[in-house]
């Protein structure tokens, strides 16, 4: 079935915006148009000139606006073809949430703060909930840390999926989805917060610690020794951050 073309629809719908408009408050827009349950998946949408005229803005704005969507999975740019809308209103809805983290203004101690809670709760969750499969998933990541701590790109590697790994043993969807967001904003001060083998030893002892506690069913002792591991993970975090 060939997709709809509704470009005529879509700037009907969306109004001016001051031309200092920030490319935020442009996403913004065109994400409550996108959920408002008028567009179907696969719509296309109209040129990035065209959207420009519409809102009053520069094409740069619409441009990253679009970009910051694809990235959410809001819209899918196929090239030479143009960029379309993905998943129906009930779908994107959620993604909302989303967006609306990646787009405010958050300070990174506000998002370390975050990422601390829900780190913690994830492990007592999946002391509770994780599988064997789970389990075998966790000890791979913690051997090929162990056997990384003198590369410290490959640790970093490692590191990260564990942390994955543990997010889907909670079995929480919703945490999941959270952390992926703020993980995510994190992430240009997480890939350089271990600077050298004697702290990717450290963090070592701090997930395996971490696994112990799940692997014994102990969600209070997971809880705990997430809760320290996060306590010393933020700090180096919050040093990138102020470099």
């Amino acid at each position: 079935m060939p997709a709809s073309d509704r470009s005529d629809e879509i700037t009907a719908s969306l109004g001016s915006l001051p031309g200092s408009t920030p490319v935020s408050e442009v996403a913004r827009r065109l994400l409550d148009l996108f959920t408002g349950g008028s567009f179907e998946p696969g719509t296309r949408l109209p040129a990035e000139r065209q959207l420009a005229a519409t809102l009053g803005v520069g094409r740069s704005a619409v441009r990253e606006a679009l970009a910051a969507l694809e990235i959410l999975g809001i819209v899918q740019v196929r090239p030479g073809s143009g960029t379309y809308l993905r998943g129906t209103a009930s779908t994107l809805l959620p993604r909302t949430l989303r967006w609306g983290l990646l787009i405010g203004e958050k300070s990174t101690a506000e998002l370390l703060e975050l990422r601390s809670g829900l780190e913690t709760q994830v492990a007592q969750l999946a002391a509770a909930r994780a599988s064997e499969h789970n389990l075998a998933a966790l000890q791979t990541a913690v051997d090929q840390m162990r056997q990384n701590t003198g590369d410290l790109s490959r640790f970093a590697a490692a590191d990260h999926d564990f942390h994955d790994q543990l997010a889907a043993a909670s079995k929480n969807e919703t945490i999941v989805d959270l952390l992926h967001v703020v993980r995510s904003l994190l992430q240009v001060y997480a890939d350089r917060a271990v600077h050298d083998e004697v702290s990717a030893r450290r963090a070592l002892e701090e997930h395996e610690t971490v696994l112990h506690a799940i692997s014994e069913r102990d969600e209070v002792a997971a809880a705990v020794a997430m809760a320290a591991h996060m306590a010393t993970a933020n700090s180096r975090l919050a040093d990138e951050a102020q470099a």
